[in-house]
């Protein structure tokens, strides 16, 4: 049964999301290092943590949409063969 799991899983969204999910992290956090808030007077850019929670949730949509992308142009694919 896990093993069922884990094959769908790679044949799937979940290895876009997630590899989206944790770029948009870390580009959360590099934007609050490099670009954020210097006066701490900005409520989101001034924390870490909500920059990187927003990076986090930006790269899940982003991710989200291609790969929805991806997988309509896989099933097209099949379809055509």
């Amino acid at each position: 049964m896990i093993k069922r799991i884990i094959e769908k899983a790679k044949s799937g969204k979940v290895p876009y999301l997630v590899i989206f999910t944790i770029a948009g992290g870390i580009a959360g956090f590099l934007y609050w290092k490099f670009v954020g808030c210097n006066t701490g007077s900005c409520p989101i850019k001034s924390n870490w943590y909500l920059m990187t929670a927003y990076g986090l949730v930006f790269g899940y949509l982003v991710g989200d949409l291609i790969s929805g992308f991806i997988m309509k142009r896989r099933s097209r694919g099949a379809k055509e063969q």
